[in-house]
């Protein structure tokens, strides 16, 4: 499954919240692989972990097997028990909204995003996921930076992959890691 995938996003969630910690550190992820030790004796590695967080770049895809240890380790049976739970636990969309998702988006559209303190930017889709800064206020991001995300939740922080930064290589970066996104927009072309 793609690790972009919101079911994947509500998983990581539910383990930050229960652990009542953000996963930003190497250290975070150190802990949160002894304490899927502890609670399934099973092993899950830190750089597994942080290539699923989006902390480091991986592949797009996640195995079943971990998305099973760590759904154990939330007290469920496995993975599709825990997306039983999901779809249980509300209505017709129980992990997002209101959202935008890239895969909703038409190449050309924009995305305007604003975030804690009084950051703002706006992305214009390039299509396959992939986007390139346009404007950017108060922001490390700037404009011609390209990047892939596949979902901006309101509310939650974003996850940006191969974010490129003039001649620098790629790298991973989280956008409104503490508060989330204030407002999200989508603008047509």
């Amino acid at each position: 499954m793609k690790k972009t995938s919101p079911e994947i996003h509500e998983l990581k969630k539910q383990v930050e919240n229960r652990l009542k910690r953000k996963m930003k550190t190497p250290n975070d992820f150190i802990f949160l692989s002894g304490v899927v030790w502890e609670r399934t004796h099973e092993t899950i590695s830190p750089t597994t972990l942080k290539r699923l967080w989006g902390y480091i770049d991986g592949a797009d895809q996640t195995r079943s097997s971990t998305l099973d240890i760590l759904s154990r380790s939330l007290g469920f049976q496995d993975w599709d028990d825990f997306l039983g739970h999901i779809d249980r636990s509300s209505g017709s969309d129980p992990v997002l909204s209101p959202h935008i998702s890239a895969d909703e988006l038409n190449v050309g559209d924009r995305v305007s995003v604003s975030w804690k303190p009084d950051r703002r930017c706006v992305f214009r889709y390039l299509g396959d996921s992939r986007f390139i800064v346009e404007m950017a206020e108060n922001s490390k991001l700037k404009v011609g930076d390209t990047f892939s995300a596949s979902l901006f939740i309101l509310h939650e922080p974003l996850y940006l992959n191969n974010l490129v930064q003039g001649n620098n290589p790629p790298v991973a970066f989280v956008v409104g890691n503490r508060d989330g996104l204030c407002e999200i927009e989508r603008i047509p072309s």
